[in-house]
């Protein structure tokens, strides 16, 4: 279970032939795996390197929102 409160978006890529999850809270946070279980796992790690490269840049972290408007 995620550690992280983000809405994800996880669907099937063709062109990529792998499963994306996206957190639309997060721009350009997003990652791929071959199953639902291994792309929840990758994009823990893209979270916490998103997170880390926003506090280095002095940029504000998003409060997780839950369940958006336009998802």
């Amino acid at each position: 279970m995620s550690r992280y409160k983000y809405e994800v978006i996880i669907y099937w890529s063709d062109e990529d032939e792998a499963f994306i999850a996206e957190v639309p809270e997060l721009p350009g946070c997003a990652a791929d795996g071959e199953t639902h279980e291994e792309v929840l796992s990758n994009l823990e790690t893209i979270i916490d390197e998103w997170i880390e490269t926003a506090q280095a840049l002095g940029r504000p972290i998003p409060i997780p929102k839950g369940r958006l408007m336009f998802a």
